[in-house]
């Protein structure tokens, strides 16, 4: 693709540049080609880069991963710089060069954010969180999974500042306690997805807190929270009647005697039955394949 726009410029001296830039190449024809192509177009022209500059300030979705994750910092400010009306920003993975001082100005300044995606981004500070909260007020999807340095007070702020989040993933984020959980939910009460794995100061109280409060809770994960019982996942399945995904892999004390009834209502679960588990057991180590009906 980048090489016919390159031959029609050549070729045809400038008609692809004649058409309407904002309401035909920039919207209808731009759009189709990944970013990285774009960036090289910029060199084949000084009309070429003003058009690619445009399209860059104009842009409603940036994802790092169609550049690479080592993007130069100075790189990553000039493409965001004139832009202010993003909705999706996907920096997933970019601990190596993504500080605070790189991200608090594209967030400042773009405030029709909804998708937000961070994970991994281990050099950001609680300053981001809070910034996000305070200039994303339609944020409605945010990813912090493995960013240690989420906090309850920039959770706070996060949950008092975006009420209409529906997908919060808050994975190996260590320093979040019941409590800070239990403040997000009461005031965010239109989780659809909520990921707290990975985390063992996650216990009963954060996950009956979030069944209560969050009716339309359709995806919990709650992978290697080992504080989390067979109570909690009762009153789950009480209160979440819209409930499709549970993960409780690794949670040692959470039972089939709590997980049948979520499983009898078809919800999708990570973990077998008890019998059903030990078949498959019995098949791989003694080799009893032949013999055994795995739909007991």
């Amino acid at each position: 693709a980048l090489w016919c726009l390159t031959m029609s410029v050549t070729s045809t001296r400038g008609c692809l540049l004649d058409l309407p830039w904002e309401d035909i190449l920039v919207p209808h024809i731009l759009c189709h080609l990944p970013l990285q192509q774009l960036l090289s177009l910029q060199r084949v022209s000084k009309s070429f880069q003003s058009l690619i500059q445009l399209y860059l300030a104009n842009m409603r979705c940036f994802d790092s991963s169609q550049i690479g994750p080592a993007i130069p910092r100075a790189a990553f400010v000039n493409l965001l710089k004139d832009n202010e009306v993003l909705q999706q920003l996907a920096l997933q993975n970019c601990s190596d060069w993504l500080t605070d001082r790189e991200l608090l100005p594209v967030i400042g300044q773009n405030h029709h954010l909804h998708h937000i995606q961070l994970k991994g981004c281990a050099q950001l500070s609680r300053h981001a969180l809070v910034a996000i909260s305070l200039s994303c007020p339609n944020l409605r999807q945010l990813s912090l999974a493995h960013c240690e340095w989420v906090d309850s007070l920039s959770l706070r702020s996060l949950a008092v500042h975006c009420k209409a989040l529906e997908a919060v993933d808050l994975t190996a984020c260590r320093q979040l306690k019941d409590e800070a959980i239990c403040y997000l939910v009461q005031k965010c009460t239109r989780l659809k997805s909520l990921s707290l794995a990975v985390n063992a100061n996650v216990s009963d109280v954060a996950v009956e807190e979030t069944a209560k409060c969050c009716p339309e809770l359709e995806h919990l994960d709650l992978t290697g929270c080992l504080r989390v019982k067979n109570d909690s996942i009762r009153v789950l399945a009480e209160y979440c009647p819209k409930l499709r995904s549970l993960k409780v892999k690794h949670c040692h004390n959470v039972a089939e005697s709590s997980l049948s009834i979520l499983r009898s209502r078809g919800v999708e679960l990570d973990v077998e039955p008890p019998l059903q588990r030990a078949l498959v057991l019995l098949q791989d180590v003694v080799g009893f394949a032949p013999f055994i009906n795995l739909q007991i």
